[in-house]
């Protein structure tokens, strides 16, 4: 089922030679900047032509009231809520403390520089709703920015006809039960114009004001339009189809790396799921375990293109050592490290989303209830991307004071660094400060 790449005896670079999906975001972006245009200069009504045309939706108004939200917590199911309410308690234990602390530098006597982490005022936080909806995302995406201290939170989800142009009722609930209550149901680049721009709606109750910062993954589109507004807005990262790489010895279980590479595979018909093993017979174990699974599996045909696709496969190395520098290459969103000693080799790993350790570390509870964050870089981007935290909300400001003996004190140099770069107005707003 899965492709194989046989690097045992190969001391060549391994990029370029693991799957990857070839999705070209640049040629999106072209494709939907007439859409972002739109809704850009005509808002609401651009915005509602392209929710028919897209969700087979007609939207009456952008906004969804709140007796809506208030209602989808009254009737969510019980043990629905008792998980989400779990989700949310460790999620925002974690994430409490990643909370920034300012700090006072003493650069000389007189002088001091403080770094503050001030929040942004206002954030727009993606939910997707395409092939599945996604809860668990509103919890991912609003802890963070409410142990920020985010002032304005905006949650914006595309409509489901099967919800009378409604946000999926779970995803509702979820808002309910995070006190948020400014709801939009817009999916798709559409929305990411809506808070980037702002917009009109049919009442002055039903306006979106434009937003500092929009986070949360979505579909190439999405991607493609996030792409687009970069610089007006700040962006958490391009997120792509879903991945997950594991690095195997013989010493896995080949049903739990089965299980866990199509946990992903149901996301998406373009998410990845990459082995990589030492071990020729682990390889052939799972494949067997794969054919079982997949045969019983919900989402079948979905999973089975997934799996069988130029971005997934099975990747054969001489070594772990070996096989750690594929998986540092590849740079999955998230990383199984299945081995012995499994932690040890998870602590060498230097590019990765999200590090999942042992046999009872799976994907799928990072994915809801681990206390980490599941939004996460995709397409190799974890090598130089982080997933979504409270530092995603924060901005760092350097407050600089001195008095007039500390800044006479270092003037000369200032002076002459002005001058050697041909910027003698700089030295001169120094020297303009005292009489000699």
């Amino acid at each position: 089922m899965l492709n194989r790449i046989d690097l045992r005896g190969a001391r060549r670079d391994p990029r370029g030679l693991l799957p990857r999906a070839q999705l070209d975001v640049s040629v999106a972006v072209e494709r939907i900047r007439p859409l972002v245009e739109a809704v850009h200069e005509h808002g609401f009504s651009a915005i509602r032509e392209a929710t028919e045309r897209f969700d087979g939706v007609t939207l009456e108004r952008l906004r969804v009231p709140a007796e809506a939200i208030a209602a989808a917590a009254e009737t969510l199911d019980p043990e629905v809520r008792a998980a989400l309410l779990e989700a949310i308690k460790r999620t925002r234990k974690v994430h409490a403390d990643q909370r920034r602390t300012d700090v006072t530098t003493q650069v000389v006597d007189g002088g001091t520089v403080i770094e503050r982490w001030v929040p942004v005022r206002r954030v727009g936080l993606y939910v997707p709703g395409g092939l599945a909806v996604y809860p668990s995302t509103v919890v991912m995406n609003v802890v963070p920015a409410q142990e920020a201290g985010v002032e304005g939170l905006v949650v914006t989800s595309p409509p489901q006809a099967a919800n009378n142009g409604l946000p999926d009722a779970r995803v509702l609930a979820a808002c309910a039960l995070l006190g948020v209550t400014e709801v939009y149901a817009v999916g798709g680049a559409q929305a990411i114009a809506m808070l980037g721009y702002g917009s009109d709606g049919v009442d002055e109750g039903d306006r979106c004001e434009p937003v500092d910062v929009i986070t949360g993954p979505g579909n190439i589109w999405v991607t493609a339009a996030k792409r687009l507004l970069q610089g007006r807005v700040g962006i958490d990262a391009e997120a792509g189809p879903t991945e997950i790489a594991i690095l195997a010895d013989e010493t896995a279980d080949p049903r739990h790396v089965a299980a866990d590479l199509i946990s992903q595979a149901e996301h998406d018909p373009l998410a990845a799921s990459v082995l990589v093993t030492d071990s020729p017979a682990l390889a052939d174990a799972v494949e067997v375990e794969l054919e079982k699974q997949v045969a019983t599996t919900k989402h079948q045909e979905r999973v089975r293109t997934s799996l069988t696709g130029e971005q997934s496969g099975i990747v054969l190395v001489d070594d772990l050592e070996q096989g750690l520098r594929v998986v540092d290459e590849y740079a999955a969103e998230h990383l199984e490290i299945q081995t012995r000693d499994a932690r040890s080799w998870a602590m060498r790993v230097r590019n990765a989303g999200a590090i999942f350790v042992g046999a009872f570390a799976p994907v799928s509870l990072g994915d809801y209830a681990a206390g980490s964050n599941h939004v996460l870089p995709t397409a190799g981007c974890a090598r130089h991307s982080s997933g979504l935290s409270v530092q995603s909300f924060l901005r760092g400001i350097h407050i600089v004071e001195y008095t007039e003996d500390a800044l006479r004190d270092v003037a000369g140099h200032v002076v002459a660094l002005a001058n050697a770069e041909d910027l003698p107005a700089h030295g001169d707003a120094v020297k303009a400060r005292f009489k000699q």
